[in-house]
């Protein structure tokens, strides 16, 4: 799953650019096929969303959960391939941009009727 948080009022128009970033950049750093994760958005009202201090109105957070494995390097290309992609396709500079990466074992997963450990068809590795 991956939610993204921020104003209702300056993303909402742009939700589809957004995930489509997202998910090329899983493509390109984790080599996740485009579509395979969730993906949610929480566009909030001004009254419920309060950025840092020098951050703009375009300030989100995105959260993304994987399963445990993937190296520090990998990490790190993904969440700097994000800053440059939602700069250059988006216009959202890294400055109003944070990310965080929650990961947990396999077996806390669960999806098609079985445990992330018991999954042995992915089309993706997750330990690299």
């Amino acid at each position: 799953m991956i939610s993204v948080y921020g104003l209702k009022q300056t993303l909402a128009d742009r939700q589809a650019k957004i995930a489509e970033v997202i998910f090329g950049c899983m493509e390109m750093s984790l080599g996740v096929p485009k579509q395979r994760h969730a993906l949610r958005f929480e566009l909030l009202e001004a009254e419920n969303f309060y950025p840092p201090i020098n951050r703009s109105q375009d300030f989100i957070v995105i959260e993304i959960n994987l399963m445990q494995g993937r190296s520090e390097q990998i990490k790190k290309r993904l969440i700097k391939g994000l800053f440059s992609a939602l700069q250059s396709k988006v216009g959202i500079v890294p400055m109003d941009v944070e990310i965080t990466i929650k990961e947990q074992p396999e077996h806390c997963w669960g999806f098609r009727g079985m445990t992330g450990n018991e999954a042995t068809d992915l089309e993706y590795q997750v330990h690299r």
